[in-house]
């Protein structure tokens, strides 16, 4: 990144953190919990431990990061060495990103920009000005994404309520601060269990290697009664919703399924895996030892904060997670669609010179797709 928006960005998230510190959430223990910050154009600094906010607050004003973290886990050791720090426990984290929703919409916010070059258009295979195939995606999530994602976090959360027990009071939603939410379950009877077994949590969430059987289909002689019913709770329960659509139907749709063989349920129900299971990333809630983005800072690929979301359905990330200044700055930028951030809207730009809100001009510079004059 240049040195001038490196410099104007970090400006900026000082500023932030000195005005806006009261809303970082630290989780508890925090003497126990690994934090770590990286830098813009440097590494990942971490093995930190930090006894209270007053060293937080001086860490961040001191290092001025380009993002902060903290460990899902507590330790007896945090500052020391991964085979040194005596793991204790985790909290369990689940991450649903935008980008692993393969929604249609988002070629038609997606820009491309050529590592080669430097030009940026819409999403293409080729650069349009030297045919390169070195492209960086940079995508400006719309509404519908941010919709989509809060329907798999409302799908989780009730899995995690209904299925596995966990208390609706330990189960906080966070806007990711880019295309996504992290969902942090605290306090769960799931807080000392290993990365083996948070992998087959997963696998249960996303509903991975299904068997027919589970659902009552068998290769010999499959039994009427032994499919699920269409008020079972669970992903027998799910499953009915999905594949009668109504009681009336269950009936009929049976004989069909007996009908059509094992073989073809199999490939009905990994369809429906793919439709109805939860689409989290699998390595973050596995992971026993990552350091996760601290809630209430600032994500250097937006400049949007990661916020705890009190109210999902009416939760609007481009009004409430928006809260860097309305100075205006001169910036080149080079933006092809358009945006919007706090009700106003922005862009298309064309490599011009345009005066906007501190807001917008970090987003555009976070996204590589602006300048500073």
């Amino acid at each position: 990144m240049q040195e001038n928006n490196v410099a104007f960005l970090e400006d900026t998230f000082k500023k932030y953190y000195f005005d806006h510190f009261d809303l970082i959430r630290v989780p508890n223990r925090t003497s126990e919990r690994e934090f770590g910050f990286q830098k813009f154009n440097s590494g990942m600094t971490r093995h930190i431990s930090i006894k209270d906010d007053k060293e937080l607050r001086l860490l961040l004003i001191k290092n001025i990061p380009s993002d902060v973290y903290c460990s899902n886990a507590c330790y007896s050791f945090p500052n020391l060495s991964m085979n040194e720090k005596d793991w204790k426990e985790a909290d369990l984290i689940f991450d649903i990103d935008a980008k692993d929703l393969n929604l249609e919409c988002r070629k038609n916010h997606t820009i491309s920009k050529c590592t080669e070059c430097d030009e940026i258009s819409l999403n293409n295979s080729n650069c349009s000005k030297c045919n390169s195939t070195k492209l960086e995606k940079k995508s400006l999530t719309c509404k519908n994404c941010i919709n989509a994602c809060k329907n798999q976090v409302s799908k989780l959360s009730q899995i995690l309520i209904e299925d596995l027990g966990i208390k609706q009071n330990d189960i906080h939603v966070y806007f990711s601060g880019n295309e996504g939410f992290h969902i942090h379950v605290y306090n769960s009877q799931y807080q000392q269990i290993g990365s083996r077994e948070r992998s087959e949590l997963t696998d249960y969430i996303m509903l991975n290697g299904s068997i027919p059987e589970t659902f009552g289909m068998k290769k010999i002689k499959p039994n009427r009664s032994s499919f699920p019913d269409f008020e079972e709770k669970g992903w027998r329960g799910r499953f009915s919703k999905e594949i009668y659509g109504s009681k009336s139907k269950r009936s009929k749709i049976i004989s069909e399924l007996i009908e059509n063989g094992y073989s073809s349920f199999q490939k009905t129900l990994d369809e429906i895996a793919n439709t109805i299971g939860i689409k989290i990333d699998p390595n973050v809630t596995m992971d026993i030892h990552r350091i996760f983005r601290l809630p209430g800072s600032v994500n250097s690929k937006s400049g949007m904060t990661k916020i705890h979301c009190d109210n999902l359905p009416d939760f609007d990330p481009y009004t409430e997670a928006s809260f860097l200044n309305d100075n205006l700055v001169e910036v080149i930028a080079n933006c092809p669609i358009e945006f919007s951030l706090k009700n106003r809207k922005f862009g298309p730009f064309f490599n011009e010179k345009v005066s906007i809100p501190t807001y917008a001009a970090v987003y555009m510079i976070c996204k590589k797709l602006a300048n500073i004059c």
